[in-house]
């Protein structure tokens, strides 16, 4: 059924690029996914409202409303939609902006098929348990309704602990089967858990928590970057770089010295 589906918006003022985005998803997702597609920011936001979707792709350069602007109405009209940027411009204003909107995710073009779809992964992801969570909750009887609370004040216990071992051992090479082992889960049950109680994946979260790590670390010019790296996980220099722009949007010097 249509309704079942996940709804995505595409905005973007080049047509072969809504073209190339439009044909990577669908061969992905398939009959999965609803796709709509929008030609400057304005567009977007009527498409968005009308069509209730659940995940937003923003070019940034549109003319008129541009996709930072678009991306702000959208968030003020939906809470939950997840806002992913595409974008050629790697300024440090921009990605400033993207965690303002809380997007999801921001990507440089040209983006990598496999990095396009790893992040729509998380999103369609999202999208499902937000449905799946309001479906349940207008079925639920009064007993049901106390379960839910027992379980979920369980699983806020099991979260909390996972966070302060993280803050803990961030710096360690630790992967997401290490975490389960050491709680004695599945790695499926613990992925799934894991994106369910912080709304993002194992990996995203500790890249994240190391790298505002390594930002106070920065802070002090008297350790060079190398060994920042190292301290927040990072044995690859070259890596913990990349990482470290993705996320923030410049390189550990530029952040360094701005």
């Amino acid at each position: 059924m249509a309704n079942d589906k996940c709804r995505i918006l595409i905005a973007d003022d080049e047509p072969i690029e809504r073209m190339v985005i439009h044909k990577i998803i669908q061969s992905y997702f398939g009959a999965e996914v609803e796709i709509w597609q929008a030609e400057n920011g304005r567009e977007a936001i009527e498409v968005f409202r009308e069509q209730d979707c659940r995940i937003a792709l923003l070019d940034i350069s549109m003319p008129g409303i541009d996709g930072l602007e678009a991306a702000e109405e959208i968030r003020k009209r939906n809470q939950s939609c997840s806002i992913i940027f595409l974008t050629a411009y790697d300024e440090f204003n921009f990605a400033k902006r993207a965690i303002k909107v809380r997007a999801l995710d921001y990507l440089l073009k040209p983006c990598a098929r496999e990095e396009l779809i790893a992040v729509l992964e998380d999103a369609v992801y999202l999208s499902k348990q937000d449905e799946d969570e309001a479906k349940a909750s207008m079925q639920m009887t009064e007993t049901e309704v106390k379960d839910e609370k027992l379980e979920l004040m369980k699983n806020r216990v099991l979260a909390d602990n996972i966070q302060e071992y993280l803050e803990t051992h961030y710096m360690e090479d630790i992967s997401l089967q290490d975490v389960a082992a050491l709680l004695h889960y599945s790695d499926a049950y613990f992925c799934k858990f894991f994106k369910q109680n912080f709304n993002k994946s194992f990996i995203v979260y500790l890249s994240e928590l190391r790298i505002e790590k390594a930002k106070e670390l920065l802070s002090d010019i008297t350790v060079n970057i190398k060994e920042i790296g190292q301290k927040v996980g990072y044995r690859d220099s070259s890596y913990f770089t990349k990482v470290f722009k993705r996320i923030t949007g410049v390189t550990p010097s530029e952040y360094r010295y701005s």
